[in-house]
């Protein structure tokens, strides 16, 4: 049997990250060590046995520089600092010397596409148009025969992420600068040679304090093309984007940083490239390890196939057939070419249970709570099953690994993110849309959902905060009312464990070269019930079955070997006689096996 990638073809020698799992931690809403309802890096600190435990190997910080936090941090003013509401740069080496002693690692989210408008550089640019720092952001007259700041003086008619036009008027200049996202968020202009040495040194200057590498916030938009206007197209991806999504010195850029960052240090590293709207060829660069980019990418094919015509804000029932196509195809594409990183949840997307499993919630408003756990234990598993067996490196979303559910969002004023805000400030002002639709909408697919605090235990605010029991301390954002059924406590104590279930997976990936290195095979491509695919090394095979509905699914031949030794499963201890047809998967039932014999 051939080897699985000709990028790594000896396990023995693949890097580090090849059999790793990541833990992403959105700080705010992580753990509150100081009592302030803020989460922090103290309440990190607190927290990191838990990491230890499930077994991860490395922990994502979502940004902690200092930051006027008009997206969450993501809306940097300082890349060498620490927020004082997360703490301090001593606090941050406690943090780091505490990870390493744990056995694990610690990469810095790298928010280099644009800064605050707070950001020192961003201050003098827009200063004065003989600035020496202008040309280190984007800026642009109005349109000719237009009136600066007036509906459609916009030098291009693109959209920004957030909503609106992608350009913000400058009244003192009389320019306007490019920010696709927020207002507060402009874009640097990574052509200036200055722009891209200051980023460099700032990043040695992290990699130099100890840690460990880095995941890279948008960083496939860094390199614009022509600034034209564009004709509309079905995309997900807002109005413009063909013209820097992925653009035309995008892999110059990240060769250059691999070389002046990167490259010589005598250190075990990780990169991950954040990559909206990224198609297979182009992930096949970015991830080469002979190009010298980055280690893998986020793409978000798979994560926009329930978004209707619409888009995000129209949600569609996902079509399992679909997905099974598009992961395949992704699997089969890296595959002796580059490597995929593997996640369904991230502060950006709704909690995983509720978006493509049943998070039981229903039958707990029915009153009927225990359903409801096996439920949501259930589909919780099989969907993690389907997604860590996979070839690539796993990303667990903070909550994930016990069963952290969607919000009950009530109004718009329930909801913190400026994305959905300027969504329904657009659809319901500007559109007329009926606000019952919209915020149905929000309420599925916010961001929100994944941002709520953490629920450690069923305590006052679900354990979120040091002193919570004082009736002063309230988090920053409401803790999910249901913290006092779904925490990590009583999931950790439960017969019905997702924790140990997480554990096992990423023990199989650190120990069984199939699970990391295999050669993957879809299975039953066009089945609505039944995920199923098989990985290959060598002469040996595993086989994974998952049925990802609320029914019983009866296995079609292929997935039944004659021959086979239980492995894995979500309901059922592996060595256990079944005690149904075990030519049936139960609702939400997965199984992994070794088959024998497999010819």
């Amino acid at each position: 049997m051939p080897a699985p990638s000709a990028a790594f073809p000896d396990p023995a020698d693949a890097p580090w990250w090849t059999r790793a799992v990541v833990y992403q931690i959105y700080p705010r809403s992580f753990a509150d060590g100081d009592g302030d309802g803020f989460g922090d890096l103290t309440g990190i600190a607190s927290r990191l046995d838990h990491l230890a435990d499930l077994g991860v190997d490395v922990i994502w910080l979502s940004p902690i520089y200092p930051s006027p936090q008009h997206d969450n941090g993501y809306d940097i003013a300082d890349y060498q600092g620490i927020d004082p509401r997360f703490g301090t740069l001593e606090q941050f080496d406690q943090l780091l010397a505490a990870v390493h002693e744990r056995g694990m690692k610690l990469i810095m989210d790298l928010v280099v596409n644009h800064t605050s408008d707070e950001h020192a550089w961003f201050r003098e640019s827009r200063s004065a148009r003989t600035a020496a720092k202008r040309d280190w952001y984007i800026w642009r007259d109005p349109r000719p025969g237009c009136t600066g700041g007036s509906p459609g003086a916009e030098p291009t008619n693109w959209r920004s992420f957030f909503s609106g036009p992608a350009w913000q008027w400058d009244e003192a200049t009389g320019q306007y600068y490019l920010r696709l996202f927020a207002s507060q968020q402009p874009d640097l202009n990574w052509d200036h040679p200055d722009v891209r040495r200051a980023v460099y040194a700032m990043m040695r200057w992290w990699l130099d304090r100890g840690v460990d590498g880095f995941r890279m916030d948008v960083i496939n938009l860094i390199s614009k093309g022509a600034f034209v206007d564009v004709e509309p197209v079905a995309s997900p991806m807002p109005l413009g984007a063909e013209q820097y999504a992925n653009g035309p010195r995008v892999h110059e850029y990240l060769r250059e940083m691999h070389r002046e960052v990167f490259a010589g240090r005598d250190a075990e590293l990780m990169t991950v490239g954040e990559t909206p709207g990224t198609p297979l060829e182009q992930a096949q660069l970015y991830t080469d390890p002979t190009r010298g980019e980055v280690d893998m990418i986020f793409q978000f094919e798979h994560v926009g196939l329930d978004h209707g015509k619409g888009g995000k804000w129209d949600p569609a029932t996902l079509n399992l057939r679909h997905l099974k196509a598009n992961l395949a195809r992704w699997q089969d594409g890296l595959a002796g070419r580059g490597w995929n990183s593997l996640y369904l949840n991230n502060h950006d997307q709704p909690r995983l249970v509720s978006r493509f499993g049943d998070d039981g919630q229903a039958l707990e408003e029915r009153g009927d709570v225990e359903h409801g756990n096996r439920v949501r234990y259930a589909s919780a598993t099989a969907w993690a099953a389907v997604l860590h067996l996979q070839c690539g490196t796993p990303f667990i979303y903070q909550g994930e690994e016990f069963g952290m559910t969607n919000v009950p969002f009530s109004g718009i004023e329930d909801f913190h993110d400026v994305e959905a805000i300027n969504h329904y400030t657009e659809a319901v002002t500007a559109r007329g849309a009926d606000p019952r639709d919209v915020l149905a909408a929000l309420r599925l697919m916010t961001r929100d959902n994944a941002r709520t605090p953490v629920q450690w235990d069923a305590s006052v605010h679900g354990g979120f905060s040091a002193g919570s029991e004082r009736p002063d301390v309230t988090p920053w954002m409401p803790v999910n009312p249901n913290y006092a059924t779904i925490n990590a406590a009583a999931d950790r104590a439960s017969d019905r464990s997702i924790f140990r279930f997480y554990q096992r997976l990423i023990e199989l990936r650190h120990t069984d070269d199939v699970v990391a290195f295999g050669r993957f095979h879809l299975l039953e491509p066009d089945h609505e019930q039944l995920f199923a695919y098989t990985r290959t090394l060598g002469e040996r095979t595993l086989l994974l079955t998952a049925n990802l509905s609320g029914g019983p699914c009866v296995l079609p031949p292929s997935c039944r070997p004659a021959d086979a030794t239980p492995v894995l499963a979500n309901l059922a201890e592996p060595a256990a006689e079944p005690a149904a047809d075990p030519a049936v998967l139960q609702p939400w039932e997965a199984r992994v096996v070794e088959v024998r014999n497999a010819g």
